[in-house]
């Protein structure tokens, strides 16, 4: 089984490899001419284990890409699934418990017509204060899991009323600049929405900005998003970056799209992130 494996190793080194090994057997063969048996015998044996040596590091290689492919794949996979799954809580929690809390608020209405006794009148109000607060988180938790202005507007008018509404809520200056787009394909519009709120949430928690600025640009190949912010900025060149979970998870998101994510950023002079995705891919999606 051992030298199965080596063999078939041999087989997938690139041409880059084969040149300086053929170089070294040519070696060997004038060596073997000119010099003598014992010296042949030993550049044999180190060539063979070179050899030997580079094919286990090439399969190893082969592999590791392999398993690197299969685990970005199954990342998209569940990412997917999450946001199907998010969508389709969010039609229920609108569809039904909507009804439900809509259904209850005519009923306690009908009630309150008909009691005029003034304490059960208080308490009955105090119930439809409730009502409204459950019928305003409902909300709330729908748009979370899937927003509306996405499937009915489009990724503009739905990254606009995000960001207004988040800058509002962390006491930002807010400045928004789109351009209008159609037939991008949903699969994208949903994966771009989570790259923007999970740059803006970085944004909130560690830059400590006064001011954030999102464009949208449709140009002639691609879609360009960029999120900027005149916070703290960040170094670089630090390797905690390179395993944050949130600057991953949007890197995984852009790249599922045949896209590109880029950040620019020195201490104290802000951060820009930009993402770029091929429209090319947004019409095969």
């Amino acid at each position: 089984m051992e030298q199965h494996f080596e063999w078939d190793s041999l087989r997938q080194l690139p041409s880059r490899v084969w040149a300086p090994l053929l170089a070294i057997l040519l070696v060997s063969l004038a060596f073997a001419t000119f010099g003598s048996r014992a010296g042949l015998i030993v550049l044999g044996v180190v060539t063979f284990g070179l050899v030997i040596t580079l094919a286990r590091a090439f399969a190893i290689e082969a592999a590791l890409r392999d398993c690197t492919q299969e685990l970005s794949a199954l990342s998209t996979h569940l990412q997917s699934t999450v946001e199907n799954e998010k969508s389709e809580l969010a039609h229920e929690l609108h569809d039904e418990l909507g009804g439900l809390l809509t259904a209850a608020k005519m009923d306690l209405s009908w009630i309150q017509s008909r009691i005029t006794e003034p304490v059960i009148q208080q308490r009955m109000h105090q119930l439809a204060t409730v009502l409204d607060d459950a019928m305003d988180m409902k909300r709330r938790v729908v748009e979370d899991l899937r927003p509306s202005l996405l499937d009915h507007f489009g990724l503009p008018t739905a990254l606009r009323a995000y960001f207004e509404g988040a800058c509002k809520k962390a006491d930002l200056q807010c400045e928004v600049a789109m351009t209008e787009e159609s037939g991008m394909p949903k699969s994208m519009a949903i994966a771009l929405f989570r790259v923007v709120q999970e740059g803006f949430a970085n944004v909130v928690q560690h830059a400590h900005a006064k001011s954030a600025r999102l464009e949208f640009a449709a140009e002639n190949d691609s879609y360009v998003l960029k999120l900027m912010d005149d916070g703290q900025g960040m170094d670089l060149t630090d390797p905690r970056l390179r395993w944050s979970h949130g600057l991953m998870g949007m890197r995984h998101r852009v790249r599922a799209l045949g896209g590109q994510l880029t950040l620019d950023s020195a201490p104290k002079h802000g951060t820009t992130l930009r993402v770029t995705v091929p429209k090319v891919q947004a019409i095969s999606g």
